[in-house]
Formats: C-alpha cells, sequence, structure tokens
C-alpha cells in the first residue's frame, strides 16, 4: 500500500528538480539537460497521480501500475542523492585546494568524466523507464488534478490527560468500575492474598484504555489509593521489563527507557529488582492498571501477583485486554466487565463532535444525515468513529461526505469486529506528505514511546521535511506534521515536555501503519523469512539477530534502527547490514548494547570513530552525544558528502576542536548547512 504516498514522493522530485539551487547543481556535475528531460516527463506522470491513488482501490491493474512508478521514482531519489554527493565534492575540492594532504587521498581516485557519463545513463535510463509507464495513464481513464485538495484543518493540540467531557457514553461503565475498587473486598479467590483483579474485556478500539484512565484519574481513587500505577504491557509480558515499568510508575517516572535511574534498574538481576519491588509495596494500599494485556502464560502471570501481593488490604488492580480467556486466568473476582460498542446515538454524538467546530453542526442537516451513515458503518467503535469525523472536520461540501460514506472499501468482507477500513478511509483523506510520515511510525514495535526529536530525525533523513521553511526548522514542522496525526485521532498518550513531545500509537493504528507501509517497511526478527529487494527501511526489533541470519540486496535500504531497549548489535552484525548500504541516510543504533557505537554514533569510553562511518556517503543526519573520550572526527567525515545536520553535545574535546568558528578544526565542518555545538547539554 506504499502507493498511497506515491504523489509525495512525486512532489518532493519535482520541487528539487525546480530549484534553483539544484539547477546549479545540475550544470556543475555536467548533468544539467538530462535532469531537465527527466523533470518533463515526471510532471507528466505527476499531473494524475492524485487521481490514481483515489482510484486504486478498485483497479489491481492501475495499483500494479503505480507500484511500477513507485520503484522508478526510488531510482531517480537515489540518482539525485548521487548529484548532491558529487557537487558536494566538488565543493570540498575547491574550499580546501591547499589541505592536499587532508582531502586529496580521497578524492584523487575519482573520475568526474566517468562519474558523468555512469550518471546521465542512469537518468537517460529512468527516463525511457518513466516514459513507458507514463504511455499508459491514458487507459486507465486518469484525469488530471492539479494540487491535493484535501487541506489539513487543525486542532488545537491536546494531551495525554483524558478531557472527561470529550468521553460519550461511558458514564454508567465508569460508575459500575469505581463501585467495585471502593468496595473493601472483592476476592472471589482465597489465593488472590489481597489483591484484587479487575478485567476490563473488549474489541480493539472499544476505548478500553481509555475508561481505565477515566478511573484512575477520579477523585475518590485518589483519595481511597495512596498510591496510583499506571503500566503499559502490551504483548510482550516480559517479567523483568514490568517489574521496572512498575518501579518507575510507582516513582511517578514515566517509562521512556531515558530518564533518571531507568538504565540502573535494567543493570539490575531480576531477583534484584524483585526485591527493590516488594519494599515499594510492602503495606501500601495501590491501585495498579495494568493494560493492554495480551500474555496468555499463567505461570508469568501468577509469579507477578504474587510480586505484588505484598500490598495492604484493599488493593486493587485493573487488566484491560481483549481476551476473555486472560480476564478468566487474571480475574480474582466474579465480575469481568464487557465493554459494549456504543449506541448508534452516542456515536452519533461522538461523530459529531470531531466533525464539526462547536455548536456549528446546526448549520448543516444534510451531512448529520449522511454522518449518521457513516456512523452506521463504524459498529459503535468510539475509535473508528473519532477517526473518520476528525478525517471530515471542517469539510462542509456535501460531495465529499457522500465520497466517503460510498467508499469501495465498505464492500470488502470483513469480521464482525474490524475497523480497519474505517481507519484506512481517514488515512486516505489525508495529504500525501503525511502519509508517508505515519507510514515510517510503522518501524517501531507497538506500545513504542515515541518521542518527536527522534521521529523528526527520522522524517528529515528520508527527506520527508523540508530542511528550511521560512522560519521554521524540521522539528517545528515534524511537531506541525505531528499535531495533525494528532487531530485525525491517530496518536494517544501525548506528553508535553516544551520542545519536546512523547506520544504512542493505538495498537490498531499501528496495525495500519504496517499494513500501509508493508512494501517500503520491514520489522526484522527472528521470524522473518526475507526481506523485499525494494525495502527502504529497516528495525531490528528483537535481540540475538546472527550477522548472517538474512542476506538481501541492501543497496536500497535507506534507514536502519534498532528500537528496543537494551538490544545487542555486534560490530560483525553492523558490518553486514550497514556497509553494503549504499544509499543509506539514517542510522540509529541510541537504545542498542552495541559496544562500537551506542548512542547515536559512540559509547562514553569511544576515542575513534568506526572506520565504516565514514562510508555512509548517503547519510544526512549525524547525532554525537556523551563521548567525552572522542579526540577527533577525522578528515575523513569530508566523505559524508550528504551530510546536512550534524550536532555534537557533552563531548568536550570535540568541542574544543570543532567550536563553531574558533575551533582548531572548524574549518573541517564549516560546509555543513547546519551544525549544533555546545559544550554541554544546557
Amino acid at each position: 500500500m506504499a502507493e498511497s504516498f506515491i504523489f509525495s514522493i512525486a512532489e518532493s522530485l519535482t520541487a528539487k528538480l525546480a530549484s534553483r539551487a539544484y539547477e546549479e547543481a545540475s550544470r556543475l556535475v555536467g548533468v544539467y539537460d538530462d535532469l531537465q528531460d527527466l523533470k518533463t516527463s515526471l510532471s507528466y506522470v505527476k499531473a494524475v497521480l492524485l487521481d490514481a491513488e483515489q482510484k486504486q482501490e478498485q483497479n489491481h491493474e492501475l495499483r500494479e501500475w503505480l507500484k511500477h512508478i513507485k520503484l522508478i521514482f526510488y531510482d531517480a531519489e537515489n540518482v539525485l542523492d548521487q548529484v548532491d554527493c558529487e557537487t558536494l565534492r566538488k565543493q570540498v575540492i575547491r574550499d580546501y585546494r591547499t589541505s592536499k594532504d587532508k582531502v586529496g587521498r580521497f578524492f584523487s581516485s575519482s573520475n568526474p568524466l566517468v562519474f558523468r557519463y555512469k550518471l546521465a545513463l542512469q537518468i537517460k535510463d529512468i527516463r525511457m523507464r518513466l516514459d513507458r509507464v507514463a504511455a499508459d495513464r491514458d487507459k486507465f481513464g486518469l484525469q488530471v488534478i492539479d494540487v491535493d485538495r484535501r487541506v489539513v484543518h487543525r486542532r488545537e493540540m491536546t494531551y495525554s490527560h483524558v478531557v472527561e467531557s470529550d468521553v460519550i457514553g461511558r458514564d454508567y461503565d465508569k460508575e459500575k468500575i469505581i463501585n467495585l475498587l471502593m468496595e473493601p473486598s472483592l476476592d472471589n479467590n482465597a489465593g488472590s492474598k489481597h489483591i484484587s483483579v479487575i478485567p476490563i474485556v473488549g474489541i480493539g478500539g472499544l476505548g478500553k484504555t481509555t475508561l481505565a484512565k477515566l478511573v484512575f484519574n477520579d477523585e475518590r481513587i485518589t483519595d481511597s489509593f495512596p498510591l496510583k500505577m499506571w503500566v503499559g504491557v502490551s504483548e510482550d509480558f516480559n517479567i523483568k521489563q514490568l517489574i521496572i515499568n512498575i518501579i518507575n510508575a510507582a516513582s511517578n517516572f514515566v517509562s521512556t527507557g531515558a530518564l533518571p535511574g531507568q538504565q540502573n534498574l535494567k543493570e539490575l538481576e531480576v531477583e534484584q529488582l524483585q526485591y527493590r519491588l516488594r519494599n515499594m509495596l510492602e503495606g501500601q494500599k495501590f491501585f495498579l492498571v495494568l493494560d493492554d494485556v495480551w500474555n496468555e502464560d499463567r505461570v508469568k502471570w501468577v509469579e507477578m501477583r504474587d510480586l505484588i501481593s505484598v500490598g495492604a488490604q484493599g488493593s486493587k488492580v485493573i487488566v484491560t485486554t481483549r481476551s476473555q480467556s486472560i480476564a478468566s486466568m487474571m480475574g480474582t473476582v466474579a465480575y469481568s466487565h464487557h465493554l459494549e460498542s456504543l449506541s448508534p446515538e452516542d456515536s452519533l454524538r461522538l461523530f459529531v463532535r470531531w466533525a464539526f467546530k462547536e455548536g456549528e453542526e446546526g448549520k448543516y442537516p444534510d451531512l448529520i444525515r449522511i454522518g449518521r451513515e457513516i456512523v452506521d458503518k463504524c459498529k459503535g467503535v468510539p475509535l473508528a468513529v473519532r477517526s473518520l469525523g476528525s478525517s471530515l472536520f471542517s469539510k462542509h461540501q456535501i460531495q465529499e461526505w457522500e465520497s466517503l460514506r460510498d467508499k469501495e472499501i465498505w464492500n470488502l468482507p470483513q469480521k464482525e469486529d474490524d475497523i480497519l477500513p474505517a481507519l484506512k478511509l481517514s488515512y486516505d483523506e489525508m495529504p500525501s506528505h503525511l502519509r508517508q510520515c505515519f507510514a515510517l511510525l510503522s518501524l517501531y514495535p507497538k506500545n513504542h514511546l515515541f518521542n518527536s526529536f527522534d521521529i523528526a530525525s527520522l522524517w528529515g533523513a528520508a527527506g520527508l521535511l523540508p530542511l528550511q521553511s521560512q522560519d521554521k526548522t524540521t522539528v517545528d514542522v515534524a511537531h506541525q506534521y505531528l499535531s495533525d496525526l494528532m487531530a485525525r485521532s491517530f496518536l494517544y498518550d501525548v506528553f508535553d515536555f516544551g520542545n519536546l513531545y512523547a506520544f504512542r500509537l493505538h495498537d490498531l493504528v499501528h496495525d495500519l501503519a504496517v499494513y500501509v507501509a508493508k512494501d517500503v517497511c520491514q520489522l526484522v526478527s527472528s521470524n522473518t523469512r526475507g526481506i523485499s529487494e525494494n525495502v527502504l527501511h529497516l528495525s531490528f526489533v528483537e535481540n540475538g539477530l546472527p550477522s548472517n541470519s538474512i542476506k538481501p540486496s541492501l543497496r536500497g535500504v535507506r534507514s536502519i534502527l534498532f528500537p528496543v531497549d537494551n538490544q545487542g548489535a555486534s560490530e560483525a552484525f553492523l558490518d553486514a547490514w550497514v556497509l553494503n548500504c549504499k544509499y543509506l541516510r539514517y542510522l540509529d543504533l541510541s537504545d542498542s548494547t552495541c559496544e562500537t557505537l551506542p548512542r547515536s554514533i559512540g559509547c562514553y569510553e569511544l576515542e575513534v570513530p568506526p572506520e565504516w562511518l565514514w562510508n555512509l556517503s548517503s547519510l544526512k543526519f549525524l547525532y554525537i552525544f556523551d563521548c567525552p573520550k572522542l579526540k577527533s572526527l577525522s578528515s575523513d567525515i569530508h566523505r559524508l558528502t550528504s551530510l546536512q545536520v550534524l550536532r555534537i553535545l557533552n563531548c568536550t574535546e570535540l568541542y574544543r576542536k570543532y567550536e563553531p568558528q574558533v575551533g582548531e578544526c572548524w574549518h573541517m565542518i564549516s560546509h555543513i548547512k547546519h551544525t549544533d555545538i555546545r559544550k554541554t547539554w544546557e
């Protein structure tokens, strides 16, 4: 489904080819005429792409046509990267002509005539392939649409706390659970040891987490339980990690993996963690929410239950889950709260809340009528209702609402509790650039706590953010895109830390991200049987993967991530997966335990950067944090000819040598467009 953001790729390519800076670069490299011909071919295809994206669901042949174009576009992006690299290479030679010892060794072997000839052949091949594909556009009856008409209407940014007035149709559920929690003893199981466990059960998207938050934040619960803890569990019921998360929750820390004390906890043995948790809970009357539990292994649950059983009489646990078998296994009371779908009237009220500005719905009775028909297709699932309502926010044309109501995807075979079609329609209503950004969120595992700094870096390296946008930085633009995604109900648990946002994806929204990005992004684990030759972004989500486990052609890979905390990545592993990635733009090792290169490019003891780093000629972002013993970057940094952003923080020796304007080695990095070099984090 990566074809759904192909228009965004075409826009990026045409904008780059049309820019004055790129025209000058193409003249410098000697391929100006070739790229102008490519721009003409590209514009001819781009004109019908929006119409093609909207019609592809009903036409398999059209989807294949778009898939072919997508692959050509990716090759074109790689060629333009080569132009960028060669342009900067020439500038470096010009600027450092007197520093022959420093840069001459690397650049002397390059032959500009051979490079120009090979590059011209590549451009010609891409143009001819594009022209052949473009010749088929008329047979699909595609219409020319000049601009993306899906304007983003933004709501105000909201955050992780639940605004009770925004929750519709759950008053009875909330009061029922609070009354259960306030009862002195609910135990139906003699082995429960003072701990009452109440399950909330329901299909995905019904609002189990929202309901639990309403209960968690109620004043009556705060007054009754001196200690409250909220822990997200998700699919991996890892006892050690769960203990760490409960300890952090009990200590009023958000479990981000990067907050004070978190790393120290991970270094402790399980027995040490168990001792610490018992000390924190012993004699305390606590309220614990275990949100989104998938584990059906009773042994693991009994182990965890025994750990927390040291709490005082009256301690309570709420478990949210989709599985009745899990509810039966974990519950200690006769009652499990089954969350039902919203009524048609409550669904419509929720839809109106998200589709209109407050009070304006009365002006549009015809839209309300169509909205009721749309809501009926959502099966009373609040996530689907909110998502579709958000996608129609401030759209007042009847045709737009009817188009959403009559989409072909509603007619596809569906399971009774399947809300993916509704979410997919909301995704289809996004502007093309936003769909591409959303797809990259699939590179992280479910229940991952994202931060806007990492996402801005990933999006920027992928070429999805303008490097400069008037007075806005890439982070500002990333925050704007995240605000758009949240306005469409695609993000939740949003925390505002001032210049940094943290957030999560609902697991059904994560499923959607994986679905739409399946040809472009791939999570690699021990179960991975193979990797597509056309994949652009790889994420290694499991420890202990051998370096020779999978051997795809990696030349087109642009991003490699290790998003799982404390994940190992040996030097042999990096050699196998990184060295052949000619177009690699983004390498994130910040959560790995790589001995050579943890925490972006180094570790506390690192003194010399690895040699393979300088081979990544397409790398665009390089962050070096907390490497006080790293003495130099080496003159080979000039080989990173696509590098656009260099940040050096809390690296004493590097700051002394590369301090802007005054450092003895400043001249070696002064050509980089954006540098941020500071002695400390302050």
